[in-house]
């Protein structure tokens, strides 16, 4: 259960552990409000229920009733949830239901929420999945009634066969590139990739872009992600911004891209400097498994990937003299990275499935 089915981390994972599941053999039931990849999902053989389970109102509380027997008449073993109001509604229809009849609850702390009672039902599954180990430390931190065997650390699968190392784009996406941008032959390319909204950093990159622009480095700034509609003033200030710091000619918006892959691989460095820590961090993760060096603000689950695999790439939290010192050193002296070793799309489903089963044989 998840709010809706568009883009981003939740949505990409859910749709990973659905093909696995079903690749194993079991039914695979997403419930949300639908979008974009609804079709990506049903082709891999799960089954879409469409509710409007993220939708804030209370009016969404008469989704409890329906979803109990829902559950009872498609005897559903695992009800599942990964964000906090589909918690909620799980929750109150679960703990409705005789225990001997009722599935098992499962959640998965997706990210480090806002500290509050209404974040707390991500910590009430029987069994709760922390997507990285900065998630297992803030659910101890912030609620120390969680039981510590309840915790599941299972991170985000990185598929090594779509994210190899030392990944080089095909010719023919290297001319097209090369067509559309002309001006990277020469250029050292900046990439910041994220949907434009105020989380994800970019009047920090913008302004890092404008002092290695003056210091008459040939760099060029590429940011890679939808634009949300919901946010068009933040898209509005960011674009001011550009224009303020004189970056006119140094950096481009190229809208949300399918080939994002292809971008990362041919970027000098990929950024993650997120307003608020991570909870883990894909695109990072993405770029270090293709072998490109990741520079990173040192905190959450970006923090942690970047100690495991690429340390030179940390920097502290909004420094932004230590981000144009690591920038300049990287750029000036190019450090190769070692292959990394995360956590495949299939040992997440094999990890996930080994905490079903763990509660139905508990």
């Amino acid at each position: 259960m998840l709010p809706a089915l568009e883009s981003g981390g939740v949505e990409r994972g859910t749709l990973e552990l659905g093909a696995g599941l079903v690749r194993a053999g079991h039914r695979s039931l997403v419930m949300s409000s639908g979008g974009q990849l609804v079709s990506r999902l049903t082709g891999q053989g799960s089954e879409h229920i469409e509710w409007p389970i993220g939708r804030k109102s209370i009016w969404t509380l008469r989704l409890v009733r329906r979803l109990r027997a829902l559950v009872l008449d498609r005897s559903i073993d695992i009800l599942h949830a990964r964000s906090r109001l589909p918690a909620w509604i799980a929750w109150l229809a679960w703990r409705g239901m005789p225990e001997p009849i009722r599935p098992h609850f499962v959640t998965t702390v997706h990210g480090l929420y806002s500290v509050s009672r209404y974040s707390r039902i991500m910590t009430r599954g029987e069994a709760v999945i922390a997507v990285s180990e900065a998630t297992r430390r803030y659910v101890q931190e912030h609620y120390p009634k969680t039981e510590s065997s309840r915790i599941h650390v299972i991170e985000r699968g990185i598929d090594p066969k779509v994210y190899p190392f030392a990944y080089r784009p095909a010719d023919s996406w290297m001319a097209r590139w090369y067509q559309d941008f002309p001006f990277l032959l020469e250029r050292q390319v900046l990439t910041l990739p994220g949907r434009i909204t105020r989380l994800k950093g970019h009047l920090d990159f913008l302004q890092l872009l404008a002092r290695l622009v003056q210091a008459d480095l040939p760099v060029y700034g590429l940011i890679v992600g939808g634009e949300d509609p919901a946010h068009a003033a933040y898209l509005r200030e960011v674009r001011r911004k550009v224009q303020e710091l004189g970056l006119d000619g140094a950096v481009s918006f190229t809208g949300h891209r399918m080939d994002l892959r292809d971008i990362l691989a041919v970027s000098n460095i990929v950024y993650s400097l997120s307003a608020k820590p991570e909870s883990f961090g894909r695109t990072a993760h993405e770029a270090l498994n293709l072998g490109v060096p990741v520079v990173g603000y040192d905190d959450g689950g970006v923090g942690d990937a970047l100690a495991r695999v690429f340390p030179q790439g940390r920097v502290p939290r909004g420094d932004l003299d230590a981000l144009e010192k690591t920038s300049r050193a990287l750029l000036e002296r190019p450090v190769e990275t070692a292959p990394a070793a995360f956590t495949t799309v299939q040992d997440m489903v094999d990890r996930t499935l080994a905490v079903y089963r763990g509660l139905q044989h508990a």
